[in-house]
């Protein structure tokens, strides 16, 4: 009774494990490594004749705010002074 019985075809669970872990490692590693070697080239479009680039229309947008924003000021420098020279009249 005192002898270990041993299947030559089993695997213990220890040994699964590692050969799992080994085979995630493998998984990991190997879809990189065969991505590197890709002959494809970086699309590139042509910007159309006539159409505003993408800076172009960013400026485009920055200056009407800017403008914007300078009517807003003036407007309210206006109104303020108006209020002001007003309230003098009246007393």
């Amino acid at each position: 009774m005192s002898e270990k019985i041993k299947s030559e075809g089993m695997i213990s669970r220890r040994g699964a494990l590692s050969l799992f872990g080994l085979a995630a490692a493998f998984a990991l590693a190997a879809p990189p490594t065969m991505l590197t070697v890709s002959d494809a080239e970086a699309q590139v479009d042509k910007p159309v004749p006539g159409e505003k680039t993408g800076p172009e229309r960013r400026q485009e947008r920055r200056e009407h705010r800017r403008e914007r924003r300078h009517e807003r000021r003036a407007h309210r420098r206006e109104r303020r002074e108006e209020r002001r020279t007003g309230t003098e009249e009246k007393k």
